[in-house]
């Protein structure tokens, strides 16, 4: 089983930046494309961000795009997520996901992290 931990959340100004980690174990990590969903309180999980298993390609929701930047380092087994000037919509548990293929919204991730809290105040 793949096993994905999330870290890096935490409260943060408005305009300020973020960097999330989800460190990922069990599996050749290479194998997998990765990405960042949320989920705000009484709300639906939504796709953040996604990339590809070497890298080269990442895709974004348009609500982050320009803001957040997704990045993989394979020989880490690692992938972060980047959130500069957040906004406090932002506010979300954020968690990593792993799959076949993670540059679509509508993608469903084999394996989920537990997640990890962001707060974005103003």
């Amino acid at each position: 089983q793949v096993q994905l931990v999330e870290s890096g959340g935490g409260l943060v100004q408005a305009g300020g930046s973020l960097r999330l980690s989800c460190a990922a174990s069990g599996r050749t990590f290479s194998t997998y494309a990765m990405g960042w969903f949320r989920q705000a309180p009484g709300k639906e999980r939504e796709f953040v961000a996604g990339i590809n298993r070497s890298g080269s390609t990442t895709a974004y929701a348009d609500s982050v795009k320009g803001r957040f930047t997704i990045s993989r380092d394979n020989a880490k087994n690692t992938v972060y997520l980047q959130m500069n000037s957040p906004k406090p919509e932002d506010t979300a548990v954020y968690y990593c996901a792993a799959g076949p293929v993670m540059v679509v919204p509508t993608t469903r991730p084999d394996y989920w992290g537990q997640g990890t809290q962001v707060t974005v105040s103003s």
